[in-house]
């Protein structure tokens, strides 16, 4: 199994930036790829971004594009979600989560290690 825990979250103005992290501990050489999600209350967990650990390759929301940035660093099991330019509507809890498919990265039931979230909170 993989553990995951995230961290970095916290209170932010508008236009402010926040680097989110997630660190993996156990069986992490089976991962292929981690998935960055959101939650508001009573809503579907929301993908955000993706990054392959093997290639790097990264797949981003619509909502990120431009002001989200993923990196890795493998040395270190973590992955770095950089957000910028952020606005109140990307307030929620962030989860982070590790799947072995190399394919399906922005559906939520293809991950199988989730973190325990950590909370976003962007003021306006």
């Amino acid at each position: 199994q993989v553990q995951l825990v995230e961290s970095g979250g916290g209170l932010v103005e508008a236009g402010g930036s926040l680097t989110l992290s997630c660190v993996a501990s156990g069986r992490t050489a089976s991962t292929y790829a981690v998935g960055w999600f959101r939650q508001t209350t009573d809503e579907e967990r929301e993908f955000v971004a993706s990054i392959a650990l093997g290639n790097g390759r990264t797949g981003y929301a619509d909502s990120a594009k431009g002001r989200f940035a993923l990196s890795k660093d493998n040395e270190k099991n973590t992955v770095y979600l950089q957000m910028n330019s952020l606005k109140p509507s990307d307030t929620a809890v962030y989860y982070c989560a590790a799947t072995t498919r190399d394919y399906g990265h922005t559906l939520p039931r293809l991950y199988g290690a989730w973190g325990q979230g950590t909370r976003v909170t962007v003021s306006s």
